[in-house]
């Protein structure tokens, strides 16, 4: 589903740049525009009132709920078809599993011992490396 789903239930809509809106809010009494609306790049939409209505009263107060805000999956040979994750959210896993290494690494380099929580994170970071490279491969 995209942004219009929303956008077409609320009232004083104003787009304020691409992919970006400003209108009034159906789950208070809003005399301006307090809530914020934004559509990613994967169809994702997001929703803030700056007044503080949850995402759930402001769906609610137009007969929405919750997946008018994720884009329809599509269905290739009876399963939904899996999206990729956005490339930055990738890096920013995979430079965070790395730095585990190197702090471990460098823990190691100076002959101290990890403990045993810290070898469970490294192992860990370590899994979630290699779990990255084959999917990548894949």
């Amino acid at each position: 589903m995209s942004a219009d789903a929303l956008l077409a239930h609320l009232d004083g809509v104003k787009r304020t740049g691409d992919g970006r809106w400003l209108a009034r809010c159906p789950a208070h009494e809003d005399r301006r525009a307090s809530l914020a609306v934004r559509e990613l790049g994967d169809g994702r939409v997001l929703a803030h009132c700056f007044a503080g209505c949850s995402i759930t009263e402001v769906l609610g107060a137009v007969g929405l709920d919750m997946s008018a805000l994720f884009p329809e999956k599509t269905i290739v040979d009876g399963k939904p078809e899996r999206r990729p994750f956005p490339a930055a959210d990738i890096l920013r896993a995979v430079s965070f599993e790395t730095m585990i290494v190197a702090l471990a690494a460098a823990q190691l380099a100076k002959g101290k011992r990890l403990a045993d929580a810290d070898h469970d994170r490294l192992k860990l970071a370590a899994s979630r490396l290699q779990a990255a490279a084959e999917a990548y491969n894949h």
